[in-house]
Parts: C-alpha cells; structure tokens; sequence
C-alpha cells in the first residue's frame, strides 16, 4: 500500500531540528544603507565540512500529487535552496532511523521563503511547483562545493504520494 502524505505550509517550529526557515519576516534587526534596507540578520548558518559555494540549480517544475521514489542526505554539508522568482516548492524532510528515512514530513515553502537542510538530514530532492509562468524555477543554491562523495540516497520500495 502506497503511503500518502499531506503537504502542510512550512514554518520555523515544523522543521526545527531539520532545517532553518529563511525568511524576512517580523521586525528586521536594523536598518542599513541610510535607512533604505531592512536587514534581517543571520537566518540560517551552513554547516559545511571544506568548501562552500554559491550556485544556481534550474528545476522542472512538478505538480501534485507528487509520487516521491526517493530521499537524498549529504553527510558533509548542510543545503540551502533560495527560490530567485515567485513559486512555490515542495520540501519534505525525514528523521534518520538505522540509516534509512523515517517519518518524513511534506510543506510547502512559498515566494521569499528559503530553507537549510541540515547536514545529513534526509530530505526530498529540489521540487518546485507548477504555477509560475515558466516550466523550470530558479534556485540560488548555499551547499559544500568541495570534490569528493557527499551524497547518500535511498529509494523506496513503494513511491510515496504527497497531495496538498
């Protein structure tokens, strides 16, 4: 039997443990540039072992329901996705058990909303949705750029299927 998940909006407390929430909301922490920019200081922190970089991944777009067949980690370095248009993705994450994904959570993030994947933390690979007036998204992407293996994946016997 085929499990299916409810994808639910993605806030600080839903993905606490797993990720950090990268968004400019509530009251920034200074003004800057003579008082024109709002600064909201110090959202996230990458958790790299070498070197990290900044790059852009170009997705296709997905729609839900979404049968997701695997999840990804990366033992030596946090991910950070920031979506560089408006659209929403699909980011879902899951606790490690004996090596394996276990309980993994669906949200959706939405326009000005990144996200940092822990280090090692299993998660769904980069799923942009379906709505925006192209069929690929634009991600600005924070993660370790240092050669050498840094990807574990696991595939599911049975897909998972994420609706909204």
């Amino acid at each position: 039997m085929t499990e299916t998940l409810r994808a639910t909006q993605i806030s600080q407390e839903a993905v606490a443990g797993l990720a950090e929430l990268i968004e400019a909301s509530g009251e920034a922490d200074k003004l800057i540039n003579q008082g024109f920019c709002a600064r909201f200081h110090d959202l996230a922190r990458p958790d790299v072992k070498g070197e990290t970089g900044i790059s852009i991944f170009r997705s296709a777009t997905f729609t839900t329901p979404y049968r997701m067949e695997m999840m990804e980690r990366h033992p030596h370095g946090s991910q950070a996705f920031l979506p560089m248009q408006p659209g929403e993705y699909l980011v879902v994450l899951a606790d490690d058990q004996n090596g394996v994904p276990h309980n993994p959570r669906a949200f959706i993030a939405g326009p000005g909303q990144g996200v940092n994947i822990g280090r090692n933390v299993w998660h769904g690979v980069l799923c942009p949705l379906a709505g925006t007036s192209t069929e690929t998204a634009l991600f600005m992407v924070v993660d370790r750029v240092t050669d050498g293996p840094n990807l574990e994946e696991h595939w599911f016997d049975e897909p998972i299927t994420i609706e909204r």
